[in-house]
């Protein structure tokens, strides 16, 4: 059975500034869920409220029915795994020995032989397994964000939380990365959310998109009714038409400068 995921009413405010409020959603189908949205829309905090790692201001967060708020940290890793956006941040540890962190809700510090296969098996998946024994802060950032998508999947969540996991691949890195979250959401029949900026890349792997904006849930349901010319114009104040690839929507920007003064009143970082 699919995690059940459901927010309340759910606000958030950093200081004076409101985020949003009266966040009402719900996720009951595995699959790939893209969020999308500006910068500074509180696409992280919307999962930072998911995970627990923020409390809302309002409204409550519900994994099967039960609130965040009650649940250990244990408890939500067990069925909630999250991958930050990359930093810099690095640390002195092997590969194997990262992406075996994802396996401690499950183990705790006891590594079995079970651990090892399945953190050899999400690193053979990201293509990172011939750096298994290479010291992480002497990595790329590129092969860092792939290590920490290997982790999350070691722990074989049944929602997996993903903040920007493209961000620093190449072309095809990126198409592999959203076609294996793609596939395993399906396969695993679990959940997959994941912060993208790539409209294109996100309407062709996606199952159900989810577009912020102002505050709000802008948009929210299968790729051709969230991509749209007119969406696209109100959140982004960017021109562009879209076009029929595959049988998903494929945008095609235009170059045109906008007034986009009035777009989004929220400073908040993303």
């Amino acid at each position: 059975m699919t995690i059940n995921v459901k927010t309340e009413n759910l606000g958030v405010s950093y200081g004076d500034t409101r985020i949003w409020k009266d966040i009402n959603l719900e996720m009951t189908e595995p699959g790939l869920v893209c969020i999308l949205g500006p910068n500074g829309v509180g696409k992280s905090t919307f999962m930072y409220c998911i995970n627990k790692i923020l409390e809302p201001a309002e409204g409550r967060v519900l994994i099967d029915g039960v609130d965040v708020a009650e649940m250990s940290f244990k408890d939500i890793a067990k069925k909630i795994a999250y991958v930050p956006q990359s930093s810099g941040e690095t640390f002195a540890m092997t590969v194997m020995d990262t992406v075996l962190m994802g396996r401690y809700p499950h183990s705790g510090y006891t590594v079995t032989k079970e651990d090892m296969d399945i953190a050899a098996d999400c690193l053979v998946k990201m293509h990172i397994d011939d750096h298994a024994m290479s010291m992480f802060n002497e990595l790329s950032a590129g092969q860092h964000q792939r290590v920490m998508v290997a982790r999350g999947l070691a722990q074989e969540p049944e929602l997996l939380m993903l903040d920007e996991p493209t961000s620093n691949l190449d072309i095809y890195h990126q198409i592999y990365t959203m076609r294996l979250l793609r596939d395993i959401a399906h396969k695993r029949g679990i959940i997959v959310l994941v912060i993208c900026h790539d409209l294109n890349v996100a309407a062709r792997f996606s199952d159900r998109m989810i577009m912020f904006s102002k505050g709000e849930i802008y948009a929210d349901g299968k790729p051709e009714e969230v991509i749209t010319p007119d969406i696209i114009y109100d959140v982004y104040r960017v021109k562009a038409d879209v076009v029929k690839v595959l049988d998903r929507p494929y945008v095609i920007y235009y170059a045109e400068e906008e007034d986009d003064s009035d777009l989004h009143k929220s400073t908040a970082t993303d």
